[in-house]
């Protein structure tokens, strides 16, 4: 169970001032968020597999090519302004 100590010593920690007010928010906030952790470590998930996701997959990197690039005319006819075979801009730094 969260307390006003237990708030008072984490807003401590964080470094971060906080009112009464807050505090007994923060206190009843806490304490809910705890009840509802508290209920889920009830479940049982025996017969559920686990989720699978991105950062479970075993990343397959290819090989690095190097390949010419054709498409430098077409890219730079679609270009307001260009020079030299390089995209021209207006001047953003003084």
């Amino acid at each position: 169970m969260v307390d006003k100590k237990i708030v008072e010593y984490v807003a401590q920690l964080a470094r971060v001032k906080i009112s009464e007010e807050e505090k007994e928010k923060l206190t009843s906030q806490l304490s809910r968020i705890l009840d509802y952790i508290d209920k889920l470590k009830e479940l049982d998930v025996e017969s559920v597999s686990p989720l699978r996701g991105p950062h479970l997959e075993k990343i397959v990197l290819r090989k690095d090519q190097v390949k010419p690039f054709s498409f430098q005319k077409e890219i730079l006819n679609n270009v307001p302004s260009q020079e030299d075979g390089f995209f021209k801009i207006s001047k953003v730094i003084e």
